[in-house]
């Protein structure tokens, strides 16, 4: 048992002193992606890479770094995937409107066939067979 305990030790980072940059730190732990893991954030990897970004957020909190500074020291070395919430901008501008643009491709289709029923309704039932 002492054994799994050192290891969940080992795995955990050092706890803040200052309650206000824990918090911090742990809502950027949440924010960055595991670049071993892909889909999950440091805060839930237990990938030794995922430990030392973990241990970097603190010491660059510690240090003062605002989170944008240290969002964008990730993007910087990792690219705008570390993020789960990536930047808007000219690279990115597809990935941001493209639920919205799939949106109104759906719904003009369903407009369009609710149209093309009411149309079809109307023609006598002759005319409908042909």
């Amino acid at each position: 048992m002492s054994l799994l305990a050192m290891l969940v030790a080992a795995a955990a980072p050092a706890v803040l002193g200052d309650p206000a940059q824990e918090a911090r730190a742990r809502a950027l732990d949440a924010e960055i992606r595991c670049v071993q893991c892909e889909n999950e954030p440091i805060a839930q990897s237990t990938a030794d890479i995922a430990v030392d970004m973990r241990r970097l957020v603190r010491e660059r909190i510690v240090a003062g770094d605002s989170d944008a500074e240290i969002r964008d020291y990730f993007r910087q070395r990792y690219g705008d995937f570390v993020l789960f919430r990536p930047p808007w901008d000219a690279r990115t501008w597809a990935l941001w409107l493209a639920p919205l643009a799939l949106l109104l491709i759906g719904l003009l289709t369903i407009f369009a066939a609710r149209d093309r029923t009411r149309a079809g309704a109307g023609l006598q039932p002759e005319e409908s067979e042909r």
